[in-house]
């Protein structure tokens, strides 16, 4: 495929053209809505987009419950039949038992064998970072299914989180492999043993809640409306705990093992369900922190922290929460009873070089978090030490904390810290902390918009290459990055040229189907229709089973991709001067048919 006017990429903006990249190659582990985007949206809806609640989530059940799933159980299960072995030799022994009880029904049944292949076969075409976040759509997915027999998606696919309508198509194959090994009967013989896990971490959950009132002194009654539910699953990994928001509804699910569990992570996915309707209702205020984002462009944050004052100021707060109420290690002194008063300024003073010590620790986690580029820790753990003197609840006492920070004060905090290179963990993120490498840290470095990063790594990468299969493999996506890069610093015909060499090079369906896509939508731009199609047909041939492109492919098969300020219904010399740019796409389907821009 050739292009060699290129006569309508000439009238776009580059904002246009980077409407051209918005899919992405390697889906972002995406949570079914991070805190912190929607910050114009009342407080009851705390600026989450409205996915309908997964079916796991009971309206009428309490405002917090620890609770197990059939449901996420036979997917989970579904991941162990096919190899998913990480935190194996950690787990609790159900775990093995279950797997040993599947293999055994495996071993007689040839029936059962071919489709425990089909599940295994979708979940290997679909494993795109060899991390987490593969195993966590998944998880995703389970929480929105119904229980068996049905076991049916519990909403329209426009209603789910994005990461669990990436792997839908797995349910089918997911229904005839629990009836074929009888998961079913499975998880009844084992469900008791999920009841004693439950049980025994009851009270430890209990008491981590209580203690996380009383400190922020809110009654029960600050939840109504809304669910904060833990969800056991043994048989994932102990060492991963997969947080998730969906609305006003927060679901942990995560692996218990003897009583135990990362009751950290789980404390602060629910500070996070306490604090955010207390500054999502006060956006107005926290908007003043404006000039923050350009002190920690530099800094390790994910975007969102970098790009928005809502998400930032929410961590800054729980991790100030987490620094004034964290175990220090520092052991506990307390004055004897029935001291001789003159013994008392000796316990005193240490009782200062005790808190001096817990002091020291505290702020060094606070520090840490500055330099992470969290910039408002010190300043919300400052006001936390008043707080705890004072009888108001943080309901009462946020707006004050919020509205008499000095922003400047703050900012000029901010430039005096220098930034980590790299970044921490985030529960509500990943499930564990991975550091991006590689093509990875190239796609990521594309996806925040630094371009020119993203073009180097990915030719390092090129320079290289060598005869074996995993070479071969860099190489192709190497390309496939270059391409985008080459779309959004306007060079079409780089774009074209990367695209064709990721086709030529690659034997990834998803590789391929986006390669073609891009080619199809640049192909419509430039109104070669009929070859555009053919792109996109081809697309579709590739079948990488994924539902985004399936959908990107089937449109630019009914309609021809456009932007705002562009037709091909135009006569338009190819001598003659660039039309001024026009406004890029908005998402809504143009007056001439044309399909909306992704």
């Amino acid at each position: 495929m050739t292009i060699r006017s290129l006569r309508s990429l000439a009238f776009l903006s580059r904002s246009a053209i980077c409407l051209l990249v918005m899919s992405p190659l390697f889906p972002v582990h995406a949570q079914p809505q991070e805190s912190g985007s929607g910050k114009n949206q009342a407080s009851s809806s705390a600026g989450f987009q409205q996915e309908k609640a997964p079916s796991i989530v009971d309206p009428a059940g309490p405002t917090i419950s620890l609770v197990s799933s059939e449901q996420v159980f036979l997917m989970a299960a579904a991941l162990n039949a096919c190899g998913y072995d990480e935190g194996l030799d950690e787990s609790a022994p159900v775990r093995k038992r279950v797997r040993d009880e599947i293999n055994l029904a495996l071993a007689k049944s040839e029936d059962a064998r071919a489709k425990r292949d089909k599940v295994c076969l979708y979940i290997a075409q679909h494993r795109m970072t060899g991390t987490e976040r593969d195993i966590s759509q998944y998880i995703s997915l389970a929480l929105y299914l119904t229980p068996p027999p049905e076991l049916e998606t519990s909403a329209e696919l426009t209603e789910m989180p994005p990461d669990s309508t990436q792997v839908v198509e797995i349910v089918p194959f997911l229904k005839d492999f629990v009836a074929a090994v009888d998961l079913h009967g499975i998880w009844l013989a084992v469900h008791p043993i999920y009841d004693r896990e439950a049980d025994q971490l009851h009270d430890p959950l209990s008491k981590m809640i209580v203690g996380t009132n009383l400190y922020l002194k809110l009654p029960a009654s600050t939840y109504e409306g809304r669910r904060f539910v833990v969800v056991i699953e043994p048989m994932l990994s102990p060492h991963i705990v997969n947080a998730r928001v969906y609305g006003t509804d927060y679901v942990v699910v995560l692996s218990p093992v003897n009583g135990q569990i990362r009751m950290g992570d789980v404390r602060h996915t629910y500070l996070h369900y306490v604090i955010e309707p207390l500054l999502f209702s006060r956006a107005t205020a926290v908007d003043r922190t404006q000039p923050i984002l350009k002190v920690i462009r530099d800094a390790p944050l994910e975007f969102r922290y970098r790009s928005d004052t809502i998400p930032l100021t929410i961590e800054c707060l729980i991790k100030a929460i987490e620094a004034r109420t964290m175990d220090t290690g520092v052991p506990a002194f307390t004055i004897p009873a029935g001291v001789d008063r003159s013994e008392l300024p000796r316990y005193e003073h240490e009782r200062q070089i005790y808190q001096q010590k817990v002091d020291v620790v505290r702020l060094a986690a606070v520090h840490h978090d500055m330099t992470q580029g969290f910039v408002l820790t010190q300043y919300f753990y400052e006001q936390l030490i008043q707080f705890e003197k004072d009888p108001a609840s943080l309901r009462d006492s946020i707006g004050e904390m919020v509205y008499s920070m000095d922003v400047d004060q703050q900012v000029r905090r901010a430039r005096q810290i220098e930034f980590d290179k790299d970044a921490d963990g985030d529960v509500l993120q990943q499930s564990k902390p991975h550091k991006l490498t590689g093509l990875d840290l190239a796609e990521a470095r594309l996806a925040s918009g630094d371009v020119a990063t993203a073009s180097s790594m990915a030719r390092q990468v090129l320079t290289v290459h060598d005869d074996t299969l995993e070479s071969a493999a860099d190489s192709a996506r190497a390309n496939f990055i270059l391409a985008r890069a080459a779309i959004l610093t306007g060079h079409p015909e780089e774009a074209i040229d990367g695209f064709q060499r990721t086709l030529a090079t690659t034997k990834e369906p998803r590789l391929l189907a986006w390669s073609h896509i891009y080619l199809g939508r640049m192909l419509d731009l430039d109104c070669k229709r009929d070859e555009a199609i053919s792109e996109y047909k081809e697309a579709l041939a590739a079948r990488d089973g994924q539902q985004d492109t399936r959908l990107a492919a089937d449109r630019g098969v009914k309609t021809a991709y456009a932007v705002r300020g562009h037709s091909c219904d135009e006569d338009v010399d190819d001598d003659s001067p660039a039309a001024p740019a026009g406004k890029p796409g908005t998402g809504t389907t143009g007056d001439n048919g044309t399909q909306k821009p992704q």
